[in-house]
C-alpha cells in the first residue's frame, strides 16, 4: 500500500525549460516527477532524489551540490478515484511536498517505461499549462516566480 505522503520535483534547465513526462497509465497526462515516500520516516529530499532517478534516470548525486532544492511548500489534495486502490482503504487525501531540480542543458533522460512513455522540454509557461494537475502547474509557476 502506498503512503499518502509524496514529493513533486520540477526538473528544469537554466534556460527556463521544464521537463514534463507523460504517464503510461493515462494518455496525455503530462506531469513533473512525482512519487510517494517508501516509509513514514523517509527523508523527503532522499525520496525526491530516488523518484527522479527511478522515473528519469537522472542521478542527483552526479549533479552539482544543491541542484535539488526543497521549495518549502506542501499541498493536500484528493487522490483521483482511479488510483485510490493503491492506498489503504478509506485513504482519499495525499500530502505533496514540492522540490525543484536544476539540471545541465545536455542532461540525458531515460524514462521508466512502466511509468512514463514520453517526455518533453517546454518553456516554463507552456509546461505549467500542459500539466494535467493544476497544482503541478502552480509548482512550476511558483519556482519561476521566485527566480
Amino acid at each position: 500500500m502506498k503512503i499518502p505522503i509524496s514529493v513533486l520535483v520540477v526538473i528544469y534547465k537554466s534556460n527556463g525549460e521544464v521537463l514534463l513526462i507523460e504517464r503510461a497509465d493515462k494518455a496525455n497526462f503530462w506531469q513533473s516527477v512525482t512519487g510517494s515516500v517508501d516509509a513514514l520516516d523517509e527523508d523527503l529530499s532522499l525520496a525526491a532524489a530516488r523518484e527522479v532517478l527511478e522515473e528519469t534516470g537522472i542521478d542527483v548525486q552526479n549533479l552539482p551540490i544543491n541542484s535539488l532544492q526543497d521549495m518549502h511548500h506542501q499541498i493536500e489534495y484528493e487522490i483521483y478515484p482511479q488510483w485510490r486502490h493503491r492506498y489503504a482503504p478509506g485513504v482519499t487525501r495525499n500530502t505533496e511536498h514540492w522540490f525543484s531540480l536544476l539540471v545541465p542543458n545536455n542532461i540525458t533522460v531515460k524514462l521508466a517505461p512502466r511509468e512514463h512513455v514520453a517526455y518533453q522540454w517546454l518553456p516554463f509557461l507552456e509546461a505549467a499549462n500542459q500539466c494535467f494537475s493544476a497544482s503541478n502547474g502552480e509548482a512550476i509557476l511558483k519556482l519561476f516566480s521566485a527566480q
